[in-house]
């Protein structure tokens, strides 16, 4: 794949639906198993183990989603500052996880990778082009870290 290629991901349906939180692979970490990346993003912007534990057991990661905007609940603190280093975590932990993603990741080459979505200027490019796209810039420090781990 060239430099100049550009691989758009949103829903857990398209062709690299792999690279969404949403998508199905469990990941261990801090102890636990979680459904979905999403579900252990989601989880850790909570102070309370409770209400960590009530996400970590959400039956979609859309309900996890859901109950991690809830404002009813407890934010961190240092959520702001902390929030790109969780979502590092769980990708990396994603990958290093399930062989088959990794390789999926390695083959995107140099691909830019986009999280494209109107819903998320963040996260995602806000469906414009003008977001963020911190996802996308995550899984290709995650891509180039696997690149090195296997040269």
């Amino acid at each position: 794949m060239s430099e100049s290629e550009v691989i758009h991901f949103y829903s857990v349906t398209d062709d690299h639906g792999w690279c969404s939180n949403f998508a199905p692979y469990p990941i261990k970490l801090r102890g636990k198993t979680w459904p979905t990346s999403e579900h252990f993003f989601q989880a850790q912007k909570f102070e309370d183990a409770g209400d960590q534990e009530e996400v970590r057991q959400a039956r979609t990661p859309m309900l996890a989603a859901r109950m991690g905007r809830d404002r009813k609940r407890k934010l961190r603190r240092d959520w702001e500052s902390t929030r790109v280093s969780v979502m590092r975590e769980a990708v990396r932990a994603k990958f290093a996880q399930h062989e088959d993603l990794a390789r999926l990741l390695l083959d995107t080459g140099e691909a830019k990778l986009v999280e494209h979505t109107t819903n998320d200027d963040y996260w995602g490019d806000g469906g414009d082009g003008s977001g963020r796209n911190m996802l996308g810039r995550i899984l290709m420090e995650v891509r180039e870290e696997l690149r090195k781990r296997n040269a």
